[in-house]
C-alpha cells in the first residue's frame, strides 16, 4: 500500500521557510510520504508571500500552476490572510478551486485541512522523522525562528495584521532546537525573527531552562548560550535598540559571527516618523560607530526604502549623507510599493514613480564605491571560509566569509593555489582558510590554503 503523499511549494522569507519545514516535519512524523512533483503528489501544499505586490502576483501564480497540475490545493502563509475588496479571502477569490486556506504559522490548521483531504496513514513510525526535523536548507546551515509576529505598526507594512503581535518562544525551547541542529552536523546557525532584538518581550523576559539552568528570555542571554554552541551564529532582524550593544563583545571574541542585519529603512528623523520607525537616524549613526568600536570587524546589512510619501530632496540627501558616514558593509534600497492595507497609503506627498525609481538607482550608485571599499578591506587577510558547493563550470569552490549571508550576500571564489603542491580536500559544509586575494563589487576571489 502506497504512502498518502503531499506535494510542497513553499515561497516567502526565511520565517515562511520555517513554517514550511514545521509543516513538513509533522507530515513525516505522521507517516506521509513527500513529493517533488506535482504528479506523484495526492494534494499539494502552497506556502505563500503576501508583503508586497510581486510576492502576490508570485503566490497567486504559484497556486494557479498546482490547480492546474494537481487539482487539489491547501493554502498558508501570509497571502493566506489578506481579504479582498469585498472582506472574504483574497486566495479563495481569484482561486475558488482551493480544498482551503489558512494564515501563517497555523501548522495545526494545515493539518487539519490534509487530514479532510487526505487522510492520515495508520499507525506511523516517529523514528521516520530525525531530530531535527525536515529542512529545506543545505545540511550545513539552518534558519532558527525564535518567534512570530511583531508588535510594530510601521506604516509601510501590513505583516502584524498578518501575522500578529509578537510572540516569542522560551528560550529553552529554541536551544533544543538549536542543540538538535548543531547534533545533525549543521554548522552556522541564522537567527530569524520579525523583531529578533524584541525577543522576550512579550513575555516579560521570563525564565525558563537550559539544561537545568535558569536562563532569561532575552535576546542578549539567548545569544550568549547560543555562542556556546561552537558553530557560526549569524543574526538577523536586529532592531537597532540600546541592548544591542551588550552582543557585541561577543562577537568581538569570536563566540557569535561578527554580522548584523539591521533594517534602518531610511535616516532622515521626519522619514523615520511618517514610517512609524522606532529609532531616529541620528541615534543609529551613533550605534553603529559605537558597535565598531568594539568590533572593527563588524559587518552590517541594512535595507532601505527610496521615494517614501512625502520624502523632500532634502531628506533624500540626507539619506545619502548618512550612508556615506555609516559605510554600510551590504545594502538593499527598495522603490517604496504601496501595500495594500498599508498605512502609508494614506500619506500625503505619494511621489511619482518615475521619482521613486530615480532615487533608488541614485542610493544604490552613492553606496557602490562604499561598498566597494568595504569589500577590498579583506584583500590581503587569510580568513576562515564555509564551503557552500562548487562552481559547476569552473570547479572553484564556493565559499562564504563571516560576513556573507546565504543568498543574499556575496560568495568567495576559492580557487587551488598553482604554486602549491597540495592538493584542495575540504568539501560542502566543511571549513576552510583561505587567503583573500581581490574583490570584486559583492564577491572575493581566494585561494586554498588548508582545511
Amino acid at each position: 500500500m502506497s504512502l498518502p503523499t503531499v506535494g510542497f511549494v513553499s515561497l516567502g522569507c526565511p520565517k515562511a521557510l520555517v513554517d514550511s519545514e514545521r509543516i513538513l516535519t509533522q507530515l513525516r512524523a505522521e507517516g506521509y510520504g513527500i513529493s517533488a512533483s506535482y504528479e506523484e503528489a495526492d494534494l499539494v501544499v502552497v506556502n505563500t508571500c503576501g508583503f508586497i505586490d510581486e510576492a502576490v502576483e508570485e503566490s497567486l501564480e504559484a497556486i494557479g500552476e498546482a490547480l492546474a497540475e494537481n487539482g487539489k490545493v491547501i493554502v498558508t502563509g501570509c497571502l493566506g490572510a489578506k481579504t479582498s475588496e469585498q472582506g472574504g479571502s483574497l486566495v479563495a477569490q481569484v482561486h475558488p478551486k482551493v480544498l482551503a486556506v489558512t494564515g501563517p504559522h497555523a501548522t495545526a490548521e494545515v493539518m487539519q485541512a490534509i487530514h479532510q483531504h487526505l487522510p492520515k496513514p495508520h499507525d506511523p513510525f516517529m523514528d521516520l522523522v530525525p531530530e531535527q526535523g525536515i529542512r529545506l536548507t543545505p545540511d550545513h546551515y539552518a534558519y532558527l525562528k525564535i518567534s512570530e509576529g511583531c508588535n510594530h505598526r510601521c506604516s509601510f507594512c501590513i505583516i502584524p495584521s498578518m501575522r500578529g503581535d509578537l510572540v516569542s518562544r522560551p528560550v529553552g525551547e529554541v536551544m533544543r532546537e538549536a542543540e538538535a541542529l548543531v547534533k545533525a552536523g549543521v554548522k552556522e546557525i541564522l537567527v530569524v525573527s520579525q523583531d529578533t532584538s524584541a525577543y522576550g518581550v512579550d513575555l516579560k523576559y521570563r525564565t525558563d531552562f537550559v539544561d537545568g539552568r535558569p536562563v532569561r528570555t532575552r535576546m542578549t542571554e539567548l545569544v550568549q548560550e547560543l555562542a556556546k554552541l561552537d558553530v557560526w551564529i549569524r543574526l538577523h532582524y536586529v532592531y537597532p535598540y540600546p541592548h544591542v550593544d551588550e552582543v557585541l563583545p561577543l562577537m568581538a571574541e569570536g563566540k557569535v559571527l561578527p554580522y548584523l542585519d539591521v533594517p534602518f529603512q531610511h535616516a532622515h528623523p521626519d522619514v523615520l516618523k511618517r514610517m512609524k520607525r522606532p529609532a531616529s537616524g541620528e541615534k543609529n549613526l551613533e550605534r553603529i560607530q559605537r558597535w565598531r568600536e568594539i568590533c572593527p570587524d563588524l559587518t552590517i546589512r541594512s535595507s532601505f526604502i527610496a521615494g517614501f510619501p512625502g520624502e523632500t530632496d532634502a531628506e533624500h540627501q540626507y539619506l545619502l549623507d548618512f550612508l556615506t558616514e555609516a559605510q554600510i558593509d551590504r545594502l538593499g534600497c527598495f522603490v517604496y510599493s504601496p501595500v495594500d492595507g498599508a498605512g502609508a497609503n494614506a500619506l500625503a506627498g505619494q511621489l511619482p514613480d518615475e521619482v521613486r525609481q530615480a532615487r533608488q538607482a541614485e542610493v544604490m550608485a552613492h553606496q557602490a564605491p562604499i561598498s566597494a571599499m568595504r569589500q577590498a578591506r579583506w584583500i590581503g587577510r587569510r580568513v576562515r571560509v564555509l564551503i557552500d558547493g562548487v562552481d559547476s563550470e569552473d570547479g572553484c569552490l564556493i565559499a562564504r566569509t563571516m560576513g556573507d549571508a546565504p543568498d543574499i550576500d556575496g560568495i568567495v571564489r576559492v580557487r587551488p593555489d598553482p604554486n602549491s603542491r597540495h592538493s584542495v580536500t575540504v568539501e560542502t559544509g566543511q571549513f576552510c582558510m583561505a587567503d583573500i586575494v581581490d574583490s570584486q563589487d559583492y564577491d572575493l576571489e581566494a585561494v586554498y590554503v588548508s582545511s
